[in-house]
């Protein structure tokens, strides 16, 4: 068993910490830069820009910022104020975590039609994670001559319940959406409805792990380097799989509408350029005239991909605005007449 606050050891795992950080510089920079177009297309009005996309912004660049402040942290050869700029990092690698959680908190709130009775325990659940994130300098940081900027101290409790904040967060947002999604619509699911179901299950499993290996190492306590080694790693992947799950939502709109048929029960949804078809055994409606044999109606209905709805029997549920988070409420479908 090594000793993890021996000079050796210290030495051994900042070369393993500046290693890392670079690497995970490098993969965050290359997600920013592939995804570039989706930014520019609100800069040039491609995109109606609505405030859910305010978060998925802050989301990006304050983790864009902290990376780049890492890399000056570790690559500086001149002495600098370590402890200001560890404190910077921290505040903002911390808020990328929280605003991750956001931007699933919003789809959340929309899948459920923006209801008061999930509105109000998310908001206080978010007020509750950015009175930990905003608790103030969670890390001691010093210049050392030859070595440059290095972790001397932190405050594990308040970043291990931050991290199983952020895990408990995480749950309570998958449960709300595997609920509305799987238990509170009947019939068919439609191809934004899967969407949403693989993304959520994605999201959740890679922001649990990531957070559970920080807080196991917070919770070791083996030296001050080690105790926040995964940290940051926990802060990029949650804050990719949160914007690719924003872009991939957006994205999905710009594909084109459903058509959901009529099969009796409930409407299947297919998507747009297919032929619909009734699966054997479906009831539909039929006529008969002298002379004209017998004719098959089948009814389907367009929806427009900026408010998508879906019927089963009798019942209507109501699928969110892709980019506002809006749910369209006075559209109606007339049948046709028989």
């Amino acid at each position: 068993m090594p000793d993890w606050n021996s000079v050796e050891e210290l030495t051994l795992d900042g070369a393993i910490f500046l290693k890392v950080m670079h690497a995970l510089a490098g993969l965050y920079f290359w997600e920013v830069v592939t995804s570039l177009d989706y930014d520019w297309s609100f800069l040039t009005g491609k995109r109606r820009f609505h405030y859910p996309a305010v978060f998925y912004f802050l989301n990006r660049y304050c983790l864009l910022f902290t990376m780049i402040g890492i890399l000056i942290a570790l690559d500086t050869t001149v002495e600098i104020n370590c402890q200001s700029l560890y404190t910077f990092n921290q505040i903002m690698g911390q808020a990328a975590s929280g605003l991750a959680s956001i931007n699933l908190s919003i789809r959340t709130i929309a899948l459920w039609s923006h209801d008061k009775r999930i509105i109000v325990p998310l908001v206080i659940i978010i007020l509750g994670h950015w009175s930990l994130i905003l608790q103030g300098v969670l890390l001691t940081a010093i210049w050392v001559p030859g070595q440059g900027c290095v972790v001397s101290g932190t405050n594990n409790t308040i970043l291990a319940a931050t991290f199983i904040y952020s895990m408990a967060f995480d749950l309570v947002v998958l449960l709300l959406s595997m609920y509305k999604l799987v238990l509170g619509v009947r019939g068919g699911r439609s191809q934004l409805m899967s969407l949403l179901f693989k993304d959520g299950l994605v999201y959740f499993f890679i922001a649990f792990f990531s957070n559970l290996l920080a807080v196991v190492f917070i919770l070791l306590n083996l030296n001050a380097i080690m105790s926040v080694i995964f940290n940051v790693p926990a802060a990029i992947f949650s804050t990719i799989v949160a914007c690719r799950a924003v872009r991939r939502l957006t994205n999905f709109a710009n594909k084109g509408p459903e058509v959901f048929v009529s099969t009796g029960n409930s409407f299947r949804a297919a998507p747009m350029g297919t032929t619909p078809t009734v699966p054997v055994g479906s009831r539909g409606t039929m006529k008969s005239n002298k002379g004209e044999g017998v004719h098959v109606q089948m009814q389907t209905f367009t929806m427009a991909d900026d408010h998508l709805s879906e019927y089963d029997a009798g019942q209507k549920t109501q699928i969110p605005d892709l980019e506002t988070g809006d749910v369209e409420i006075s559209r109606e479908f007339k049948r046709p007449p028989y």
